[in-house]
């Protein structure tokens, strides 16, 4: 929705848990002729609307794409530069995530963080850990095909062990050990900056996931255009499979 248009209204059957591939930032900076590292500062503008949208709509999950796995292959001066974001971030939302009942989690090989990075995530984690009303998921080193490889690794050791019958195995063992182990899967994900893919982001969990891929680029993607999908997820009819 351009800026200035009517107000999108508050859609009435809220999905559990919205997922975002947070996507565009570098080529949001370069239209301008910026650096990419500014065009992820601006990004951090984008993810501060949509939290505090899910927190007061009343959405008790979301789940961003942060940093994946294969984002370690970028230049080490856009890495160590939004590692250095990612910890400011954290310590200038503690107040609001503690004042707001927001709990952060991350998922992801967190020991592939840097020291000073890993130290803000767990201190942000242990002081929010009994807030409920909104739990904010940041996906960091984070790959779907990492995630369910290392699921794998752990249940072939309780089978080594005598610990599971691999007969016994069933979709919901496979879940327990995910990183998302207790949480509903993705009612929606939203992907920004239009490319058509998933980018290896939570790939057993999105199996019935309503997706939405929108062209606008993250930095731009505001509250009204939020809204536009949740109100467009009331039309979308979910069968499961099932006629």
């Amino acid at each position: 929705m351009s800026p200035g248009g009517p107000a999108v209204g508050v859609p009435s059957k809220l999905p559990r848990h919205v997922a975002i591939i947070m996507d565009g930032n570098g080529r949001w900076a370069q239209q301008r002729l910026l650096s990419r590292v500014f065009g992820h500062e601006k990004g951090s503008e984008a993810v501060r609307v949509v939290v505090r949208t899910c927190r007061e709509l009343g959405i008790p999950l979301l789940t961003l794409y942060a940093f994946s796995t294969e984002n370690w292959q970028r230049s080490a001066v856009e890495v160590e530069a939004l590692m250095g974001l990612l910890r400011r971030f954290l310590e200038a939302e503690r107040a609001e995530m503690l004042q707001t009942n927001i709990r952060l989690h991350v998922i992801g090989c967190i020991e592939r963080l840097p020291s000073d990075v890993q130290q803000a995530l767990r201190r942000t984690m242990a002081d929010t850990a009994q807030n409920s009303a909104l739990q904010l998921n940041l996906a960091l080193s984070y790959g779907g095909r990492d995630d369910i490889t290392r699921a794998l690794r752990s249940i072939a050791s309780l089978v080594r062990e005598g610990r599971l019958n691999p007969e016994s195995i069933t979709e919901e063992v496979v879940a327990a050990h995910l990183d998302t182990r207790g949480m509903p899967d993705p009612d929606i994900l939203i992907r920004t900056g239009g490319d058509m893919r998933i980018s290896n982001f939570l790939l057993w969990q999105l199996a019935y996931t309503e997706i939405f891929v929108i062209p606008t680029l993250w930095p731009d993607f505001g509250r009204d255009q939020f809204l536009q999908v949740l109100n467009d997820f009331q039309s979308r009819q979910r069968r499961f499979g099932r006629a």
